[in-house]
């Protein structure tokens, strides 16, 4: 099915707000020759071109397309009028309706066949149309990591914050959401708690759920309840209550605490065991723009690049945007590959992940004295207890067709349980368990490239390089009686730290180079936090250990440190905007170190989140609706696919396409295509919002051969709020296959340093990023349906 999302003009005859409906497909021909309803997608329609008369709407797409008005009881009426050539009832009319979107802006959701979505996307008014697919979900100690430690966060009215989360939902009865102490939530808070079996309190003031698919696996509750254990892990990190004496069955016990664990929480749960459907992302955005929340958290996210039209989450965000909200996104789990980065709209912070100084590693003990050591989380007890070691090679199931070339995978039921039984199993390659554990095995040693995060495995493991796989094996072939065992991981500080994971996403941006992506990085690498007790600890249905706290990795952990960062700026000033904001944690973040971090800037943006600096920025680069509208439209936009993100009466009349190097952003980003000269002009204003009397000196940094001017070098002012502009000017040779060029411009008034980074890159002509041309026109757009998957102990949804 598809699901169409439509916007109408407020001075209709029933006012059609975002309705997110299922419509039945009605047409005069005969029955025999309508074709089949295929899947939900969303429309967004412009706000001046909508007729919601039904005569209109007839003449139009005559009995072929209903509009649906915000009220049901004008849209049946409508729809009904439409559909009486088909002699459709109005209950089935009524029951085909899914939501109705109207609180935030306008939209519906429809069945359409192929026929209908090709007459839809060509009728006037209509902004734009695509599938309902479906998306991926992209501590202890990682507060105090980032010196966000307890005399620091509490300093700010945090109750007065709302951060709501679009994810898997919540388990409320979690100590993380304890409402102890707290008083009714903000006046200003118009959001519900819609679940059955489910109560909110003054913390979790908010539930809402969503499936526009009416799908569910057996594992999902009908409920904002979170069965899968990542949105509980999400909401924590962000605002979760300070919970003493959590561990993950004793590892890495400690005092557990979101950001802002005085703020409060609303829960808009969108994933299932399935995926996270587009219709469901774009009702959850509407409720909680109208709910009344302050900063919205995603972690999910495309596989590949999106227009921003075309993309349900920069749809959604630039709507929070014009409501004064930021959104805070992951920035996805596909690196370390280039332009690899999801959720790079410039109106919303994309979040890299990001390590700290605590890492998980276990050691295994031989019979014969060596021992090796690699990262996993391994929680079971073994009490330095060796048993018989076998190598899978050795013990192939040739009753199933197996043999040792296979069996030393220890995949699925490759392994002769007969051989296998009550021993540690040696594999080679990195597997999930299951296939030792149907072979009854006691454990297992695995080795392939050693990682730079931990996993869980439901049953004793360890993980270690292939070159001491290889001394293992060596080992067991030499050994009349191999034997090994398995201990409790250890957690080791990790002195490279922080430093960008692997997995973590990277630049440059895809769509539009002109804009670094990601903005920042935060920590993402072996976090732990809330969990759901339904849900597996590592992601194995053969792991049947129940934990309420649990660790696990991914863009989806970084993201909520930076959303509670966030929201801890919001506290200290809620007038500023989410431009604000986002400038004040971009040009605080603390310098990353280069050598660290190959991929430099398009690995970790402006840096690490620092959330104590960051509420006393001195100068912040603002922005407003206005100036993205006037980035759209140099990105090659025209007034009516321009309406297709904003779903108003924005024009781009008198605005030519080019660079969006005017955009006010707290970075610099200049593609050179290869063999061209090194040159660019950027124009900012920055804001005073330090002390009043104050002047700002300007330092550029920047390796040869690339040279920076700004001008003025020197900003003077003479009253909070007030605002002045400059140029930096980027310039140097003729450059061909160049890596990432990356350098700095330092503002100092000897009391703050307000940092922007600035990075130069070649590019082939054949794919320079100017508006949204999409680099690989043949792929088909569709988003990849997916369920939680725990490759890595990264979350299949960032």
């Amino acid at each position: 099915m598809k699901l169409y999302v439509g916007r109408a003009s407020s001075n209709a005859s029933c006012a059609c707000s975002i309705v997110r409906a299922s419509c039945l497909a009605a047409t005069t021909k005969p029955s025999s020759e309508i074709k089949p309803i295929n899947a939900y997608m969303p429309v967004l329609l412009g706000e001046q071109q909508i007729i919601l008369d039904s005569s209109e709407v007839l003449s139009k797409w005559p009995g072929l397309f209903r509009r649906l008005p915000s009220s049901t009881s004008c849209c049946l009426q409508l729809w009904s009028s439409i559909a009486v050539p088909m002699k459709e009832s109005s209950s089935s009319v009524k029951d085909s309706i899914v939501y109705s979107y109207g609180r935030s802006f306008n939209g519906f959701a429809a069945k359409l066949s192929d026929d209908e979505v090709a007459r839809l996307s060509e009728m006037e008014g209509v902004v734009s149309v695509f599938p309902n697919a479906k998306l991926k979900l992209h501590t202890t100690r990682s507060w105090d990591f980032l010196g966000f430690t307890q005399p620091n966060y509490g300093a700010y009215p945090e109750g007065d914050v709302i951060v709501g989360l679009l994810d898997t939902g919540v388990w409320p009865e979690s100590k993380s959401f304890d409402d102890e102490g707290f008083g009714p939530p903000p006046s200003k808070w118009k959001g519900k708690c819609k679940a059955k079996n489910f109560t909110c309190n003054n913390k979790l003031i908010g539930a809402r759920f969503y499936n526009s698919d009416n799908e569910y696996d057996v594992s999902d509750i009908k409920s904002p309840r979170d069965t899968e254990g990542h949105g509980s892990h999400t909401a924590s990190t962000v605002a979760g209550r300070e919970v003493e004496g959590v561990s993950f069955f004793g590892l890495a016990n400690g005092t557990a605490r979101g950001g802002v664990p005085n703020a409060r929480i609303a829960v808009y749960k969108v994933c299932w065991a399935y995926g996270c459907a587009l219709a469901d992302i774009l009702a959850a955005f509407d409720d909680a723009i109208a709910d009344g929340v302050d900063i919205i958290s995603v972690s999910l996210g495309a596989d590949f690049p999106l227009e921003y039209f075309e993309d349900p989450i920069a749809i959604g965000a630039f709507h929070a945007m014009k409501k004064g909200i930021l959104t805070s996104n992951s920035a996805g789990n596909s690196g370390p590959f280039p332009r690899s980065v999801s959720n790079y709209s410039p109106w919303s912070l994309t979040v890299a992940a990001s390590t700290i100084d605590r890492k998980f590693e276990t050691r295994v003990a031989l019979g014969n004295g060596q021992s090796f050591s690699g990262p996993t989380i391994n929680s079971f007890v073994l009490n330095g207890t060796s048993y018989p070691l076998i190598w899978g090679g050795d013990a192939p199931n040739v009753s199933a067709g197996f043999d040792s070339e296979i069996s030393t995978f220890c995949l699925g039921h490759t392994l002769n349980s007969l051989k296998t039984e009550g021993k540690i199993i040696y594999c080679e390659g990195l597997t999930d368990g299951a296939g030792v554990i149907f072979a009854k095995g006691l454990g297992t040693i695995m080795s392939d490239i050693v990682d730079d995060l931990a996993f869980a495995f439901p049953l004793p493991a360890a993980y270690i390089s292939i070159e001491d796989g290889q001394k293992v094996l060596d080992y067991i072939k030499t050994s009349d009686n191999p034997i090994a065992t398995i201990l409790v991981s250890e957690t080791p500080k990790d002195a490279m730290a922080p430093r960008v994971v692997s997995f973590s996403s990277r630049g440059p941006n895809p769509i539009t180079y002109d804009i670094l992506k990601p903005d920042i990085t935060a920590p993402g690498v072996d976090i732990l936090a809330a969990w759901s007790p339904l849900s597996s600890p590592s992601g194995s249905p053969l792991d049947k250990r129940v934990t309420n706290y649990n660790i696990i990795s991914g863009t989806s952990m970084s993201c909520p440190h930076a959303s509670g960062a966030a929201a801890y700026v919001k506290a200290a000033h809620p007038n500023w905007s989410p431009a604000a904001i986002k400038s004040a944690l971009m040009t605080t973040a603390t310098l990353m170190d280069q050598n660290k971090n190959l991929d430099k800037e398009f690995a970790y943006g402006s840096g690490q989140i620092n959330p104590v600096k960051a509420v006393n920025p001195g100068l912040v680069f603002d922005a407003k609706e206005a100036d993205y509208v006037n980035f759209l439209c140099k990105q090659g936009y025209n007034t009516t696919t321009l309406r297709l993100v904003t779903g108003d009466s924005s024009v781009c009349n008198g605005i030519a396409p080019g660079k969006a190097w005017s955009l006010n952003y707290p970075s610099f980003s200049l593609s050179v295509q290869d063999g061209e000269q090194i040159m660019g002009t950027f124009t900012r204003t920055v804001t005073n919002v330090g002390s009043a009397n104050s002047t700002y000196y300007a330092s550029a940094y920047m390796p040869s051969p690339v040279a920076v001017k700004v001008v003025p070098p020197v900003l003077s002012f003479k009253a909070v709020g007030e605002k002045k502009s400059f140029t930096v000017m980027v310039y140097g040779p003729k450059i061909v296959q160049q890596p990432v060029i990356s350098g700095l411009i330092l503002w100092n008034d000897g009391s703050h340093r307000v940092r922007t980074p600035i990075v130069v890159f070649t590019v082939l002509p054949s794919i320079q990023a100017s508006s949204f041309t999409n680099p690989f026109p043949s792929r088909k757009r569709h988003f990849e349906g997916s369920s939680i998957h725990h490759k890595n102990r990264i979350l299949g949804r960032y």
